[in-house]
């Protein structure tokens, strides 16, 4: 239950992504808008991680949406091949379009979409180089949160990175019935700065960079740039 009193449905998933179906030519407008702050982490990600040395990187991108920043940005640097995931069926055929618009076939080869909850996938310990988890993982129940980071910490290489941003403050459940539509039911969690910071060095990163900052419009989020040790 959140705090005004509405119960969280079994169904949430579900419910999540019907709303990013329905609404998905209206999030994009309304997202693309302003993503400075999206484009200023991505910058600050892509300036620390490694060159190829000889093999290709793989990058995790949790809640790829329509392509418009995080992979549009990853996908110009040689030797990147992107796993982009994302719950929404519709986001993703968005997300193909938007990138054959704007890359040869060539390069979109070098992304692999999964469609589903991110709290599904699965990869082998330290087989990847990156994750990025824009506005995504904070649609997840915050035990859920949790769980994740640990699965990054085990999917990542030593030294590998992650970029995702947080809810500021500690809240077990936000909940939305009309978010950007009338139909537009949505929900977040997350447990809070402080909290956030203690489970990422729990579970073995070491914070490169963390900030709250928001785009003019929209809410402030926690933004994290950690490195598994």
């Amino acid at each position: 239950m959140d705090s005004t009193g509405q119960r969280v449905p079994a169904d949430l998933k579900t419910k999540v992504t019907e709303t990013y179906d329905a609404i998905a030519a209206k999030y994009n407008e309304w997202s693309g808008r302003n993503e400075t702050t999206r484009e200023y982490f991505l910058g600050q990600l892509l300036k620390v991680l490694p060159d190829a040395q000889g093999r290709q990187l793989t990058v995790l991108e949790l809640g790829c949406g329509a392509a418009l920043t995080s992979t549009r940005m990853l996908l110009p640097r040689p030797g990147i091949h992107v796993i982009a995931n994302d719950m929404s069926a519709g986001q993703l055929e968005l997300a193909k379009k938007n990138l054959l618009s704007e890359f040869c076939e060539a390069d979109v080869d070098r992304v692999t979409f999964k469609q589903g909850d991110m709290m599904h996938l699965s990869f082998p310990d330290e087989s990847l180089d990156a994750v990025v988890g824009l506005y995504s993982v904070i649609h997840l129940p915050r035990e859920e949160q949790s769980e994740l980071l640990a699965r990054i910490a085990r999917w990542l290489r030593p030294g590998g990175h992650m970029l995702v941003n947080f809810t500021p403050d500690d809240y077990e459940a936000k909940i939305n019935p009309s978010w950007l539509a009338e139909k537009g039911w949505m929900f977040w969690s997350g447990w809070g700065a402080e909290r956030t910071a203690e489970l990422l060095k729990g579970n073995g990163f070491e914070i490169i960079s963390a900030e709250l900052r928001g785009d003019i419009g929209d809410s402030s989020f926690y933004w994290v740039i950690a490195r598994k040790k």
